[in-house]
């Protein structure tokens, strides 16, 4: 396995989040040497400049957290974090669509997203603790067959994280097409260790500090 480090996108996505906790987040990015940090796109030109000339990705997201705005919002809002400067966008998809049975609806946001994203590492976030499996492999297909970047399981902001089950089934639908990113309720080592193992690519968490740190972060934390 390679330097657990490089998995991780350093995250903060509270509403509170201020610009001195922005700095801070990029400063231990570049420290750490972590694949990127994840921001809401208001921080996205900020966090371009603290990380300027650093080898650390930016990474917004979009439609964020509950993914129930119009498919032009979201693509509106992805483009104006290209613009700031985001190298990867992670959007989340409607789960209102997937619990009317309305995929056609479901694949069109994520297709406009893909256009409007262009060449920019796109990230499409299921909620998979509002999911069936069922659901989750009929997203996962969607996803491989309109080829984006990664499948996401989660926001952290619902009733609970990333699991070994979810990474199971995302990975037997894509296989190697597409990546996937685990991301909520990863706040140790260990737990990030066996997502790596499961078959996650990239890891979500503003517990990275600790996790490389080989320590156990605070329960709440995303």
């Amino acid at each position: 396995m390679k330097n657990l480090s490089s998995y991780i996108d350093h995250t903060l996505l509270k509403q509170d989040a201020n610009i001195q906790n922005i700095k801070k987040l990029c400063q231990e990015a570049d420290e750490y040497n972590f694949c990127s940090v994840c921001v809401n796109s208001c921080y996205v030109k900020d966090a371009k400049e603290f990380l300027e000339n650093q080898n650390v990705k930016v990474c917004s997201v979009v439609g964020f957290p509950l993914g129930a705005m119009s498919t032009k919002a979201k693509a509106y809002e992805a483009r104006c974090a290209i613009e700031d400067g985001a190298d990867e966008i992670d959007m989340v998809i409607n789960v209102g669509w997937v619990k009317s049975d309305r995929y056609d609806l479901v694949e069109s946001d994520i297709k406009e997203l893909r256009l409007a994203c262009k060449d920019v590492t796109l990230k499409v976030i299921f909620e998979t603790a509002l999911l069936s499996e069922d659901e989750i492999e009929k997203i996962s297909k969607i996803c491989r067959e309109l080829k984006v970047d990664f499948v996401k399981t989660s926001t952290g902001f619902s009733t609970r994280g990333a699991s070994l089950r979810d990474i199971e089934i995302m990975k037997s639908v894509v296989g190697d097409d597409v990546l996937i990113k685990a991301a909520g309720g990863i706040r140790s080592y260990e737990k990030a260790q066996e997502m790596i193992e499961a078959g996650a690519n990239r890891l979500g968490t503003s517990s990275g500090v600790a996790i490389v740190k080989g320590e156990k972060a605070q329960e709440g934390s995303y």
